[in-house]
């Protein structure tokens, strides 16, 4: 916000891109977010955006756990 008249600056009133919304959920998923997205997102975001965001997120990294690991076992049987 502008402190001069705590009007939201042009930047702040934009939607956000896709980008910057998975960008915030990986930011999430690992505890790293900072101050000014966190203000960001709970400004310009839909919960349905993060939530979509979180189980395409969390279903990735479920299978590259799962493609990780058969790739090691496969490596030493």
């Amino acid at each position: 916000m502008n402190p001069d008249d705590n009007q939201p600056t042009t930047e702040e009133q934009r939607k956000l891109t896709l980008r910057q919304v998975f960008a915030s959920v990986f930011a999430a998923a690992f505890g790293v977010q900072n101050e000014k997205n966190h203000r960001r997102d709970f400004a310009n975001g839909k919960p349905s955006t993060y939530i979509i965001a979180g189980i395409v997120f969390t279903i990735l990294f479920v299978l590259l756990l799962v493609v990780s690991v058969k790739l090691i076992l496969s490596a030493f049987t």
